[in-house]
């Protein structure tokens, strides 16, 4: 225990980040106080990753079983398919009830303190906090980790009442399902959100400002993922095209601009407006200005890659912050491996965060993954550093497990050096992409080259053969 202090860590914020350095942090032998405003678990277990796959889980049900053409193949005939959407709704509330209660459990088990309530720095090593019940307290830690979050970011013009123009975060609760729904942005959210509502019988109106959909993804995943997952549905796309104004109401309103020269070209009217623009940091309000601490333009904490707090530059002592606070990878599991640094680093042993290695995927059906950089940016990095790129593909349609599953569109990505093998990016679109792509980030993590992945054992048959054919197309590439 530190002298004089109440602990000798506490964390503002119980999201996936903040639970993860708390864990961490008991494990090294560290008293522990945890505050949390709002709900435990933070946007993750509540607001995002969980409720979404449990309705991506429901929704991708009923468009398998109501493909029938695709189970005809397997011999398998379905009558009539129908669907609750309460009860579907209800699902996702219900695991995100046991995931936050499962949470909550496991810090009380192991002696970490939960406060409710709202912290702000009070100066250095110490914590003013606003509890639940209206009381003010006041705690010190040796040392501090912001977890702070993001906020689903709404741009100017939109107008949201949560009920027919709404984020995410209201989108997730399911309370309806309207028949023709516009969604702005075509990234992760986007896309899930019109794999969900398409399964479900809406018709959807993609608009993307941005010259191209999905602007985040590699350029031949993007393309294969439009003809997968976009032009066979019930889905139209307005690209490079700005929602200028949206005013809820029955109907809602959509003012839509020429994203370069920002004229009105047509007005759209819909039954409902998701906004999936993107999010931003929830870092107002937190007391930094007490410690010298000056939020970037964009409005993230400034760290350095050990998760220290910087001024002017200059390491803040003994405050700490992770997660999407720092816009670093705004993701769950980076939060959890920045958290874990933190710790790492408070306990004197030096630990960094490898971002390159960090996989991300998009839960749709099918899903994509990737990790790594893309094709565009190691070619940049190559014309840079002196050193040329290439890539391979491989393709799910020639892989026995996939054909077998009659899942076979798909491919996998793979982006090296050409003159040592290192791997530096891999994109997988296809059945189960987001629990393949972990093989590659390993590979990534270990710096691995092609020479070496090309020679490793796959259980045959099984979808991991894919990434098996690619990295020996790779290295016979570099054969010859």
């Amino acid at each position: 225990m530190s002298q004089g202090f109440d602990y000798d860590l506490a964390i503002v914020g119980a999201g996936v980040g903040g639970h993860g350095a708390a864990l961490h942090a008991v494990s090294c032998g560290l008293k522990t106080a945890i505050v949390e405003a709002g709900d435990m678990g933070g946007t993750c277990v509540n607001r995002g990753c969980i409720p979404s796959k449990a309705l991506l889980a429901a929704s991708g049900r009923v468009r398998e079983l109501r493909n029938a053409h695709h189970l005809k193949t397997l011999g398998i005939q379905v009558g009539n398919v129908e669907f609750d959407r309460e009860a579907i709704a209800n699902h996702a509330v219900n695991i995100v009830s046991k995931l936050r209660g499962d949470l909550t459990n496991s810090l009380k088990r192991i002696g970490v303190d939960t406060i409710l309530g709202w912290a702000k720095l009070a100066g250095p090593q110490k914590l003013s906090i606003s509890t639940s019940d209206g009381q003010e307290k006041t705690i010190t830690a040796e040392n501090i980790i912001i977890a702070s979050g993001s906020v689903p970011w709404v741009p100017p013009g939109i107008e949201v009442d949560g009920k027919t123009v709404f984020t995410s975060d209201d989108g997730i609760k399911l309370d309806w399902l309207p028949q023709w729904v516009a969604i702005v942005g075509s990234g992760y959210i986007g896309l899930e959100f019109s794999d969900i509502y398409s399964a479900l019988g809406s018709e959807i109106t993609l608009i993307e400002a941005l010259p191209e959909l999905m602007p985040g993804f590699d350029r031949d995943i993007a393309k294969i993922a439009e003809r997968i997952l976009i032009t066979p549905r019930d889905i139209e796309t307005k690209v490079g095209m700005l929602a200028k104004k949206v005013t809820p109401g029955s109907p809602v309103v959509i003012e839509l601009a020429d994203a370069k020269t920002k004229e009105t070209v047509e007005v759209l009217e819909v039954d409902a407006c998701l906004v999936a623009t993107g999010r931003i940091p929830f870092t107002q309000n937190l007391g930094l200005e007490s410690v010298g601490v000056e939020l970037d333009r964009r409005g993230y904490i400034p760290v350095d890659d050990r998760m220290a707090v910087l001024s002017g530059g200059e390491v803040v002592p003994n405050i700490w912050a992770i997660g999407d606070a720092t816009g670093k990878m705004m993701l769950a599991h980076t939060a959890s491996a920045q958290g874990i640094a933190a710790v790492e680093n408070i306990c004197g042993r030096h630990k960094t965060v490898d971002y390159q290695s960090i996989p991300a995927a998009a839960f749709t059906h099918p899903e994509i993954s990737f990790v790594g950089m893309t094709e565009t940016a190691a070619k940049e990095l190559g014309s840079k550093e002196g050193f040329e790129v290439a890539s391979v593909r491989s393709y799910f349609k020639g892989n026995s497990k996939a054909v077998a599953e009659g899942e076979a569109d798909g491919i996998a990505k793979v982006i090296y050096r050409k003159d040592n093998g290192e791997i530096l990016g891999v994109h997988i679109i296809g059945l189960h992409a987001s629990d393949l792509i972990h093989e590659a980030s390993n590979a990534i993590a270990h710096r691995q080259s092609i020479h070496t992945l090309a020679y490793l054992v796959h259980a045959h048959p099984t979808l991991s053969e894919v990434l098996d054919d690619a990295y020996k197309r790779a290295a016979e590439a570099v054969k010859a």
